[in-house]
Order: C-alpha cells, then sequence, then structure tokens
C-alpha cells in the first residue's frame, strides 16, 4: 500500500464544529479511502516531535512516501501550544526540510489570511496580535522555501500573501460531505416546498451580516429560516429588529437540521461583500449544495463566481432592488429551481472530500 504524510501543526477537537477542525478530518479520511497508508503528524509539540521521528526512522529504513500534505492552523505553527508560547518554533520546518532533502513533494493548505485584514486590528491586544503576526510571517517565509505547491481556499487569496512563491499556487476550497447528502431528503424537486422560502445557516457578525437580505425577505412576507449560533444571536439581534413573524430563527446543529432544510427552497450567502469575501470560500456552500439548495449570493465574491460559473444559484448586485428583481423572478417562473438542482446535482461528484484527494495526489504524486 502507497504511502503519504499527512500533517497539521495543532490538536484537532473533533466535536468542534468549525471549519479548521472539521477540514482536517475530512481530508485525512478521504485520502485513505482512495487507497494510502497515512502516517499522522498532529496534536502538541510533544506528540508531533515523537511522529516526526518516527517518520524519519521509516524514511531513513527505506520506506518511500508519495507526499506530504499540511494543512495550516489558524494560529501561527509556533503558537498552537495551550499556552500559546513558542516552545518549538522550527519543529515542523525542519522537517519539511528533511523531507524536501529526500525528495517528498510537500503540498501545504494555508487556511486563511484574516491577520492582514482591518477586523484583525480591531480585535485583541496589540503586542499579542504584534507577535502573532511576526510568527504567520515567518510560516510564510519558510513555506516558501519547502512547498511545492500552496493550495488556497480560492486562488484570489494569494494577492494578500505578503510574500511571492515561486510554487504552483491552486485552489482547494472545502468541499460536499457524503454524511451531510445521506441526511438530506430533498434529493428530488417532488420533495421541494411549493412556495419560496430561504434558509441560512452559519455564522452572525461583521464578516456574515445578512440586515440586507432580511429586511428584503421580511417586507414580501417569504419564510426565512435563521440558523445561527445562540451567543452570536443575542449579540447581534438588536440589528435585526423589529423581527417579521416570517423570520424564525433556529439555534440548532447536526441531525436537527435537515428538517429544517426540507422546509426551505433557498439557500443563503447573501451577505454584505467586504474585501474578505473576494476570497473566502464558505464551508457553507458546500453544505447547501449537499441538501440540494440553489443559492443566493454576491456578485463579484469568491462564492458569486462559483454559483454563476457552475449555475447553481443567482450571482447578485448587493443592493435591495437586485434582490427584489431575482425573488420576482424566482416566484414567476418557479421551473427554474429545479434546473438548478440539476446543475448542483452535475457538479457534486467533483467537489466532495475524495475528489479533493485525488487532486492532491494528481498534483503531488502522479
Amino acid at each position: 500500500m502507497q504511502r503519504i504524510i499527512f500533517h497539521i501543526p495543532n490538536q484537532i477537537d473533533e466535536q468542534l464544529a468549525s471549519g479548521s477542525h472539521i477540514r482536517p478530518l475530512k481530508m485525512l479520511a478521504a485520502f485513505k479511502e482512495i487507497g494510502y497508508h497515512v502516517d499522522v503528524i498532529m496534536g502538541y509539540v510533544k506528540d508531533r516531535r515523537k511522529q516526526i521521528q518516527a517518520i524519519k526512522t521509516n524514511i531513513k529504513n527505506g520506506i518511500k512516501y508519495d507526499f506530504l500534505y499540511s494543512e495550516s492552523s489558524t494560529m501561527p505553527t509556533a503558537l498552537t501550544e495551550r499556552h500559546h508560547m513558542p516552545i518549538a518554533p522550527l519543529l515542523d520546518f525542519r522537517f519539511f526540510r528533511f523531507c524536501k532533502k529526500h525528495n517528498i513533494k510537500i503540498g501545504l493548505f494555508y487556511r486563511d489570511i484574516h491577520w492582514q485584514f482591518e477586523q484583525y486590528k480591531t480585535n485583541g491586544v496589540d503586542l499579542k496580535k504584534t507577535i502573532a503576526k511576526f510568527f504567520y510571517r515567518l510560516d510564510l517565509r519558510y513555506y516558501r522555501q519547502v512547498v511545492h505547491t500552496l493550495y488556497l481556499p480560492s486562488t484570489a487569496m494569494y494577492q494578500h500573501i505578503p510574500f511571492s512563491f515561486s510554487g504552483a499556487i491552486k485552489a482547494l476550497p472545502p468541499a460536499v460531505s457524503k454524511e451531510t447528502i445521506q441526511q438530506s431528503q430533498t434529493s428530488h424537486t417532488t420533495d421541494l416546498p411549493s412556495n419560496i422560502s430561504c434558509i441560512y445557516v452559519g455564522g452572525l457578525g461583521t464578516l456574515y451580516d445578512l440586515q440586507l437580505f432580511a429586511q428584503v425577505v421580511g417586507k414580501r412576507n417569504i419564510p426565512f429560516h435563521f440558523c445561527t449560533r445562540q451567543n452570536e444571536w443575542h449579540q447581534q439581534k438588536e440589528r435585526y429588529q423589529p423581527l417579521p413573524h416570517t423570520t424564525k430563527v433556529w439555534h440548532v446543529k447536526g441531525e436537527e437540521l435537515p428538517a429544517i432544510y426540507r422546509n426551505a427552497l433557498i439557500a443563503v450567502l447573501f451577505v454584505k461583500p467586504t474585501i474578505y469575501w473576494n476570497f473566502v470560500m464558505a464551508v457553507k456552500l458546500f453544505e447547501y449544495m449537499a441538501y440540494k439548495k440553489p443559492i443566493i449570493a454576491v456578485k463579484g465574491t469568491a462564492v458569486g463566481h462559483f454559483v454563476a460559473d457552475n449555475d447553481i444559484g443567482w450571482a447578485i448586485e448587493y443592493t435591495q432592488e437586485a434582490l427584489a428583481t431575482v425573488l420576482d423572478h424566482i416566484e414567476k417562473h418557479p421551473e427554474i429551481i429545479a434546473e438548478k438542482i440539476k446543475n448542483i446535482e452535475k457538479i457534486i461528484p467533483h467537489h466532495t472530500w475524495t475528489a479533493r484527494a485525488r487532486q492532491v495526489q494528481k498534483d503531488l504524486a502522479l
């Protein structure tokens, strides 16, 4: 059986619902599914040091690895301990150099560049942020030296990375989960609600501003299922008042979600656009696809480009008028929903986690 190395420089909590914890586990499972024996480097420094030493011994003893696939943490690599102190800042990078020396190609998914943007400047203690930025930049310097292929949520993110990179730059966005597809009960158009209704599932706050959408559908008495975290709703709910009787706020997840999805016709990523949305590929985009929900997105964003390119919804200007126009069009031509669903079904096989793993295999091993 062919072998690969899977590396992530932090501890993963399988119970956390955030993309930074879900994605590595999905990719790990996908590599195993396509036939690889996977040697894993994951956890705190103490664990990673032992795992690295074991793999080095394997390599010295002649065991071959097709490639090393790594996913960055949301924190700098050096600060991923519980106490966030840099006790072994070069541990992982020295191992990367060792692998490169032994002709093992490295592909790395760089998760986020939030530390380059305004919202990072306005949150937290200045000294901590200064230290963190130093180590974020250190990560990029080492990536530039050792990484063969740099994967990003979308290639549009590359223009915001403050270093040039001579290797390949490729998109490796989130993917459709087979488990979510299995949960979905809306596989056929005959299961769809008869009237227009909408659903949003995700965070709420500065980066996830749905006020304009909520206002427009509220005025039109369109049912809107608003699924968000309870603490975020309490922080933001005044901005959404008065809440129309047709808007229902939910604080559910997991097995409780399918019943709510079944009551909605259209999914929403019509959030206020910022420069951040120019390159972010929302995890929920692919959850919406798994539930076969056509998507209303904002033109010009990374999500909007994906929706438009694949004809799986509507990418429109961020205005009340544009939103009202598309809602009118859907109400007058309900048959368009079935067309969008067919397009979603057509592209799903190209956007599963195993498809992502095969892309990495093609880039690094074949």
